[in-house]
Order: C-alpha cells, then sequence, then structure tokens
C-alpha cells in the first residue's frame, strides 16, 4: 500500500519563524509534500508562489475568512443575516485559484452563535442558514475544482461558542446539503492535541494503518501544537516514512 500524505498547517507548526514562506521551505526541508493554512489573505501570493515552485510544495487548504476577528467572528457561514458577506467575501477566492494558489480544499467556516444568544434558541435557523451557503458554495467550488470542508469544533475545551461542534451534527447538514463538493474534516488527539506519538485517546497508529486500507488519496492535515520545537517533535512522521521505506 502506498504511503499517507501529510500535510503540514503552517499557521500551527514551524512558528518558530515568523514568515509563511519560511515556514514553506522549513516544511518542505522536513519532508511535506504540501501545506496548508488558516488565513494568509493579506500574505504577498506572489512571494508564496515562489517558495511553492521553488520547493515543489502543493498548497492544499485554507479557511474562508473569519469576518470581524475584533468583533468575535469566527467564521460566517452558519451566521444569519451575513450570507452576503460569506457568500461574497468567503468564497471570491481570486487568486487563490488556477494557478496562484492552486488549493484543493477550503474549510467553510461555521462560526460562533451570537453573543448573548441562546444556543437552542437560534440553533435550527443557524443550521438552516449554514445548509444554504453550503448548497451555494457547492455550486461555487465544483465549478473550481476544489473541495468545501466543514468541521465540528468542540465547545467543551476549545470554543465554548461555535456553532458546528459535534461530528454528528455535522453529518445531518451534510446529508442536507448532499452535494459531493461538500464534505466533513476531522481528528485531533485528545485531550492536549499535540503530536499524534503523544499521550491522549486516539491511536493514530491504528488510524493510519486504517486510512492506508481505505486506499484513502486526500491528505492528512498536521494541525496541532508541538510540544517542544516543531522540528524535535517529527519523529512521529519519520518513523511512518521509514516503516513504508
Amino acid at each position: 500500500m502506498p504511503p499517507l500524505k501529510f500535510c503540514a498547517n503552517i499557521s500551527w507548526l514551524f512558528t518558530e519563524l515568523p514568515e509563511f514562506t519560511q515556514r514553506m521551505r522549513a516544511a518542505a526541508s522536513a519532508g511535506f509534500r504540501a501545506v496548508e493554512a488558516a488565513w494568509i489573505y493579506n500574505t504577498d501570493l506572489k512571494e508564496l508562489k515562489t517558495v511553492k515552485d521553488e520547493t515543489g510544495l502543493e498548497f492544499a487548504l485554507i479557511n474562508t475568512p473569519p469576518g470581524d476577528v475584533n468583533a468575535g467572528d469566527l467564521g460566517l457561514g452558519a451566521v444569519p443575516g451575513r450570507e452576503q458577506e460569506f457568500r461574497q467575501g468567503g468564497l471570491d477566492l481570486g487568486d487563490w485559484r488556477g494557478s496562484e494558489g492552486q488549493i484543493e480544499l477550503i474549510h467553510l467556516m461555521a462560526g460562533r452563535v451570537p453573543a448573548g444568544a441562546d444556543r437552542c434558541a437560534v440553533a435550527m435557523e443557524m443550521e438552516d442558514t449554514f445548509v444554504q451557503n453550503l448548497k451555494h458554495a457547492a455550486g461555487v467550488l465544483s465549478k473550481e475544482g476544489i473541495l468545501g470542508l466543514i468541521e465540528p469544533i468542540n465547545t467543551r475545551v476549545t470554543d465554548p461558542r461555535y456553532f458546528l461542534d459535534s461530528p454528528h451534527q455535522a453529518a445531518v447538514i451534510l446529508q442536507r446539503v448532499a452535494h459531493p463538493s461538500i464534505r466533513m474534516q476531522m481528528i485531533a488527539q485528545v485531550p492536549d492535541r499535540h503530536e499524534p506519538d503523544s499521550d491522549g485517546e486516539l491511536s493514530f497508529s491504528y488510524l493510519f494503518k486504517l486510512l492506508e486500507e481505505l486506499d484513502y488519496q486526500g491528505y492528512i492535515g498536521c494541525e496541532y501544537k508541538p510540544q517542544r520545537s516543531t522540528e524535535a517533535g517529527l519523529d512521529w512522521l519519520r518513523r511512518y516514512w521509514k516503516s513504508h521505506d
């Protein structure tokens, strides 16, 4: 079986280096074939493309814009009344598509329950908003050959107000959207979100073996908090590659 493909999230890894272009070069030197990031819309795309071409890296994934972070936004996909902002600002990929960015995946962020609102009281309206926005996104992305992803974010530890907070909720939404261009992304180590070989509830060796058996062809995003330096924590990846020599 061919080895799995791993993608370095440079919003989380190689943060010892201040510039995204530096992190890209570090990721390539570490053996990664692709990188992803959260929000780098303000980064010079020509510089990113230069490094991309120099290193041979693919740029696999970005997030939709968060909205007004200072006002508490963290995505707009499920926020009622912000539909136009999500569709025009979030899906206007500009140079991120085609020869400049060549992204394969985009995380369509749901956003937070409005401050002061009761989650149960607004849940159905937010779900309906999210479903309609995702259906719209599916039409846009399918024409570009880009896959849209939604991601449950736990509300107990990470973000208490994030709307999409469980895989079960995400599965219901995906059933309602019913489009192959919209799928779910997951898995993180519990409880501390460190390297795959760190102590936690998930057995990544089992999961990697299962993905190989399923002939998974996509990227596995390495979005975790290194316990030490990024490079020092990559022994798990080197062991994986060695086992597939």
